[in-house]
């Protein structure tokens, strides 16, 4: 299957809700708006993925975009679209799984202040507002989103070409962003907790190494980036791996697939096969675990 060269997360660009918190309390979350600032990082970060996609890519590219359907993500679209001449653009397509957090239906600002503070003592991840949803219910409609996402690639529905290079950019939101690439790359609930929320229009580029097989934050973003988005030295290791890895099992290097679960025994095999220590664990079969290289 033709995969597309590059997955281009952005999150939308300043809104009032940004500005201020109190808009919350006076109109619906999805009708927030961009204030003028976000309007003119929208435009900004369109010529700077138009910029990226024509220099990087090799021969003929395109683009194809999923949005959210909020005001504020529709309306970075527009603008940042203003920077691609039509023929570039294959398609685009609203997407209601890559919304924002629900935050509950009423937002009165003091409440919500108090809330977000108890969230940070509880945990991100699994913290769910009142009347609305954690960042583990958002991980499980950014997982089916992703489920559409491959079937969309697999049964070409993006217009892929021999010979033409294929780009997706998805508009969307900071902690929708954020939940994207903990599903892709397999990240561990500690391991999200640590990530910094991307600022307004900021760009996070997923590109396929040399092989042509797995994705990686590391083709195009340097080790700094990667450090100030809160990534750990073990989580950029594993991205650097992505980088230069063909199609195959996971890296044993990398913690998080084995030796952050698992407390390792010696290699040597038990003659009597498969002894267990006081933990459970067998003395056999202490191996990675091999996964496909897909999302």
């Amino acid at each position: 299957m033709a995969l597309p060269r590059r997955i281009i997360l952005v999150r939308h660009g300043e809104s009032m809700g940004n500005l201020d918190m109190a808009a919350y309390s006076t109109t619906p979350d999805y009708r927030i708006p961009l204030t003028p600032l976000g309007v003119q990082q929208a435009r900004a970060a369109g010529m700077n993925i138009r910029d990226l996609l024509s220099s990087a890519s090799v021969g003929d590219w395109k683009v194809y975009f999923y949005v959210s359907p909020y005001e504020r993500t529709r309306s970075t679209l527009r603008e940042l679209g203003r920077a691609f001449p039509r023929r570039r653009v294959v398609g685009v397509r609203e997407e209601c799984r890559i919304r924002e957090q629900d935050f509950g239906n009423f937002q009165v600002e003091e409440r919500m202040r108090a809330i977000k503070e108890t969230r940070q003592r509880f945990g991100r991840f699994f913290f769910r507002f009142p009347e609305g949803e954690s960042a583990a219910d958002v991980f499980d409609r950014v997982a089916s989103f992703m489920e559409t996402l491959w079937r969309d690639i697999h049964m070409r529905r993006l217009n892929q070409e021999e010979g033409r290079e294929m780009n997706l950019v998805i508009v969307s939101h900071g902690l929708t962003s954020r939940v994207f690439l903990m599903k892709w790359f397999k990240w561990t609930v500690e391991e999200f907790e640590r990530l910094n929320n991307p600022g307004n229009c900021d760009v996070r580029v997923m590109e396929l190494g040399p092989c042509g097989t797995e994705y990686s934050l590391a083709v195009h973003h340097s080790t700094e980036e990667l450090e100030s988005w809160g990534l750990s030295p073990e989580m950029i290791a594993d991205q650097r791996w992505r980088a230069a890895a063909c199609r195959g099992p996971w890296s044993d290097d990398c913690p998080s697939y084995l030796d952050g679960f698992l407390d390792l025994l010696d290699d040597d095999d038990d003659e009597g096969g498969g002894d267990e220590d006081e933990g459970g664990a067998a003395r056999e079969g202490c191996r990675p675990i091999e996964s496909s290289s897909s999302g």
